[in-house]
């Protein structure tokens, strides 16, 4: 059974990478199927009750204030009854491998980054209902990231859907181009998103389950609360030009996994 719920032809492929380059962000409504969208809910759910389990995965609780600043870090899954806010190493179940390596991605990818092409991460973002923290202004680069060159590309795929009132994703339209606020990337500083007047010029981008998100690095993004009574994930890869090493020092270098190769 296709993963797909409609076929993406390339006219469409070539605008939304047009629109990526330009403005940071590009929409593809509705493309994963109900089918593989139910798959990945229910393996979620089982990789959080821990009846799935790939050693090596990576747990983050949300925290219980919902303040993006009060975040702490956990070794790993530490329990079922727990709000989790990232599931990471997604790449390690197959039924996300599946996803990752689908030939629109190869064919995305490939436009951005040439025909060799690595993963950094592969992450589901989870917003549980009444909770999900608030994310501020960030950027998904710099030298946080270990790397000899900040990344470009990554392809999110709602898995529920994502209105405003859920934490829809939001973006500063454009500001990729500017390249990044701190070496260190990650947060945007408080005064500099004034200065930018990042609220008031921000593009909300809601989203119905299936539908696929193009976004650069670099671009500025952040996502609220969710306010409802559904869950709200997504399902973000990164991908790499399979040139990129890993620069960090007080850990073994990582080595990243190829893709698209059968």
């Amino acid at each position: 059974m296709s993963p797909f719920r409609r076929e993406v032809p390339a006219a469409e492929r070539e605008a939304a990478i047009t629109a990526y380059r330009d403005a940071g962000w590009a929409l593809l409504p509705g493309v994963a199927s109900e089918s593989l969208l139910g798959g990945l809910r229910e393996r979620a759910d089982a990789l959080v009750a821990g009846t799935v389990v790939w050693p090596g995965m990576f747990f983050e609780p949300d925290s219980a204030s919902g303040r993006y600043a009060d975040l702490t870090r956990v070794p790993g899954w530490v329990g079922p009854d727990t709000r989790y806010r990232k599931l990471e190493k997604l790449e390690l179940d197959p039924l996300y491998r599946a996803w990752i390596e689908n030939p629109l991605f190869a064919a995305l990818a490939a436009e951005v980054l040439g025909p060799a092409i690595t993963l950094y991460r592969a992450v589901l973002f989870w917003k549980a209902p009444r909770l999900g923290s608030e994310v501020p202004w960030h950027q998904d680069g710099g030298r946080m990231w270990g790397l000899d060159r900040d990344p470009v590309l990554q392809i999110w795929t709602a898995l529920d859907d994502a209105p405003p009132e859920g934490g829809c994703l939001e973006v500063l339209p454009g500001s990729h181009h500017g390249g990044l606020v701190t070496p260190l990337g990650a947060v945007v500083p408080a005064e500099r998103a004034a200065a930018a007047e990042a609220d008031a010029r921000a593009r909300t981008i809601p989203a119905r389950a299936g539908d696929v998100v193009l976004l650069h690095n670099q671009v500025w993004h952040r996502s609220g609360p969710n306010t409802t009574a559904e869950p709200r994930r997504a399902f973000t890869v990164c991908f790499l030009h399979a040139d990129t090493r890993c620069v960090r020092t007080r850990r073994t270098p990582r080595i990243f996994l190829p893709l698209f190769q059968r």
